[in-house]
């Protein structure tokens, strides 16, 4: 199958500063900037940061800090931080600001450091408060727990488009409590940092006005290399060790070479990454596996329904000799980049390069799963490689990065919070209201025909038809045998060819579905028994490992309005599952969208209480309960009958077995249907999947889909408070 290679422009810019970069320059530049604010709040003296930079003392600060109220400042001896500036902090009760004259507007970076101190007067690990600019929300009833960080100190980092003469940073506690800050950086970054012209992903397309967004650094990757802090980075910017979020590591191999041997292209920045991290890599080629077919993945939790700017960092430290080394770049399973060729963007080895992706809400999932591959077009080198990857969350429309209202506490449309969130409860109440009184009657209906262990045997489909998540691919042929052949519970044996004849030789005609393990097909047996099969693809990007997870937890489940799992086929390098066909397609294609018959009202309630009784079969009938996380009408399919059966489990999570009633998980799912306690919260519940069907009945009572991008803004969302 062609691929359509995505091209994308080099962005370089001349820098600010009086520096020369040759195309051969390997000297180390330093970054002079015009504001440098460096404020280390609570301390009654200045206090010098790891890298040697000096934060004055806070008190030294009053001339940019006020407050509505009381503040305290308060400051322990020791703890186990990296720097003395986590050491003290300032405590605001009420609303407190710091306002920093601008010498010149441009790019600044604003990073927050947080560190609770123990204090006798104040519970700092349960302070909740929402930090601001003028125009942007940076935090949004934010707690230093939520943060998950291990060490309990950390930083947030964020990046702005200063206009103003005066840029104003603002603490305000939630509920009475109160707020802090250690230390507060703002400093100039250079102007060529992000340029304003960048292009889009999915759709391919320009991207105008990055310069008049703001961004928050989500990941910052050495990728192969050691950690840089601040010290090795003229910019202040920290890049973390990769290994963490680097999937199946034996498939790639950490390669580095000396800093000073890596040369900047003409008309180049420096400032776009060090020289450290050109000169490490993780390759893909060195890997100690059999077969060349898989890709090196990165998984990386991210806040849906945002825009992201992904800048991915190369160079090319492995190849002996020019246009020798050409492969695929993937992002959340779509191919970013189709046989790029080092030697021709950059002009030579060991030279350093960057591309930029825009990628927006509709195509995000979290985990953003990024991909490096072989080209196999091409004839060099079966090899890729990653040097660098930085992943910067962008404003929403509303001017938030965190939580989808603005500063006033407005959204888009000008509806306050109060008035969605009363709007959007009316019309589920109606919709409930029904429906729970006969799920109510239901549930006291014998149960012992529906026990677990009569059904230990089957397994439910996995993750096929419109997906809103990819995993990592790992297709080893190799591996593929060991998996099946250990795994019990399948089904009937099907042989390719049988397949093949079923599905009249795969043709292109037949495919009913695309997910993110390939393609899903209309077939009928030899006794003409009608299927779905989903055939795993070459160019895969889920993963075996979380495949073989899904088919672990899945396979003892079956119930009337749960799809079912008919066999499976095994042969060399193939990977197929053959399940039972759903006639009448996701439920989603019969309330808009296709040339249809309507459904009766009588048929909508027995569809909704057919996928009801399926999703509580899942919360109730295993021994852990399974949540489904994914709930929305085109995970609903109907049979011939109309019979209605959930589908698409592949983000599907064992409830919790311990006395907690909750499972904190990173978010998934598709936007328009996330419950916002989840969302906000980050703790699972089968209550999740609730909300979720309650958007799949405003649905099925409205007509209209849960997001719509293409009507007018204030018209977009049917889901009520879930987009808040």
């Amino acid at each position: 199958m062609a691929i359509l290679p995505v091209l994308f422009s080099l962005l370089i810019a001349t820098p600010t500063a009086p520096v020369l970069v040759a195309a051969a320059s390997s000297s180390a530049v330093s970054f002079t900037p015009q504001d440098n604010f460096l404020i280390g709040c609570g301390s009654s003296k200045a206090t010098s940061h790891s890298d040697g930079r000096v934060f004055i003392a806070d008190h030294n600060s009053g001339k940019y800090f006020s407050s509505n109220g009381r503040d305290v400042m308060v400051s322990i001896s020791s703890a186990n931080v990296p720097s003395p500036i986590y050491l003290s902090a300032r405590i605001f009760i009420e609303e407190a600001t710091f306002m920093f004259p601008m010498t010149r507007p441009g790019w600044h970076w604003i990073r927050l450091h947080f560190f609770a101190l123990s204090n006798n007067e104040f519970n700092l690990q349960n302070a909740k408060f929402t930090v601001t600019t003028d125009t942007l929300v940076l935090l949004r009833e934010f707690n230093v727990k939520d943060n998950n960080n291990m060490n309990g100190w950390f930083f947030n980092e964020f990046l702005v488009n200063v206009t103003t003469e005066r840029l104003s940073i603002k603490f305000s506690p939630v509920k009475g409590g109160p707020a802090f800050i250690n230390a507060i950086e703002v400093v100039s970054a250079p102007d060529m940092l992000i340029t304003d012209i960048g292009s889009t992903l999915f759709p391919v397309g320009p991207f105008n006005g990055l310069s008049t967004q703001s961004y928050q650094t989500m990941y910052r990757l050495n990728v192969g290399g050691p950690e840089l802090t601040s010290q090795n980075d003229t910019l202040g910017r920290t890049w973390v060790l990769n290994e963490k979020y680097q999937a199946h590591k034996e498939l790639g191999k950490n390669v580095s070479v000396s800093p000073t041997v890596i040369k900047y292209p003409e008309g180049g920045s420096p400032f776009i990454a060090p020289q450290s991290v050109y000169a490490s890599a993780v390759e893909m080629g060195s890997a100690n596996v059999a077969s060349p077919n898989f890709n090196v993945t990165w998984n990386l939790d991210i806040d849906l329904v945002y825009q992201y700017l992904i800048r991915l960092h190369f160079c090319n430290i492995v190849s002996k000799s020019l246009n020798d080394l050409y492969f695929n770049v993937y992002i959340n399973g779509k191919t970013a980049i189709s046989g790029i060729d080092f030697s021709t963007l950059s002009g030579g080895l060991a030279t350093a390069y960057y591309k930029d992706f825009i990628v927006n809400s509709s195509m995000v999932s979290s985990p953003l799963s990024i991909q490096i591959g072989p080209w196999t077009q091409g004839t060099g080198a079966v090899d890729a490689l990653l040097n660098g990857l930085e992943v910067l969350k962008m404003n929403n429309s509303v001017g938030s990065l965190d939580g989808e209202f603005s500063v006033d506490g407005k959204l888009a449309n000008g509806v306050n919070r109060g008035t969605v969130s009363a709007v959007g409860f009316a019309m589920m109440f109606g919709a409930f209201v029904g429906l729970g009184a006969m799920a109510v009657k239901w549930h006291k209906r014998p149960q012992g025909w529906e026990k677990r262990n009569s059904f230990s045997a089957w397994l439910l489909p996995l993750h096929a038809g419109d997906s809103s998540f990819m995993n990592s691919k790992n297709s080893l042929g190799s591996r593929k045998s060991q998996f099946f052949s250990s795994t019990m519970g399948l089904g009937q044996y099907f042989s390719f060819a049988e397949l093949t004849d079923a599905t009249k030789n795969w043709d292109a005609n037949a495919v009913i579905g695309v997910g993110g393990f390939g393609n899903v097909y209309y077939g009928e047996l030899d006794d003409g028994t009608k299927v779905a099969v989903k055939r795993g693809n070459p160019q895969s990007e889920q993963g075996i490992n979380e495949f073989q997870t899904e088919i672990q937890m899945l396979s003892k489940l079956r119930h009337r309005h749960l799809v079912s799992l008919i066999g499976y086929c095994d042969e060399n390098t193939e990977m197929i599952l053959v399940y039972e066909f759903m006639s009448n397609g996701p439920l989603r294609d019969h309330l808009y969208g296709k040339d249809l018959s309507p459904l009766s009202w009588k048929q909508r309630l027995e569809i909704c209480i057919g996928a009801a009784r399926g999703l509580h079969y899942l919360h109730t009938g295993a021994a852990q309960g399974i949540i489904h996380r994914d709930v929305k009408t085109t995970n609903i399919l109907l049979d011939k009958l109309f019979i209605a059966k959930m589908a698409d489990f592949g983000l599907s999570k064992d409830a919790n077995t311990s006395e907690q009633n909750h499972v904190s998980t990173a978010v998934k799912g598709s936007f328009g249907y996330l419950d916002p306690e989840y969302f906000r919260k980050q703790q699972l519940t089968d209550k999740s999947d609730v909300y979720s069907f309650g958007v799949v009945l405003l649905e099925v009572l409205s007509a209209r889909p849960a997001l719509n991008p293409a009507l007018p803004r204030e018209q977009v969302n049917n889901d009520g408070p879930s987009s808040g």
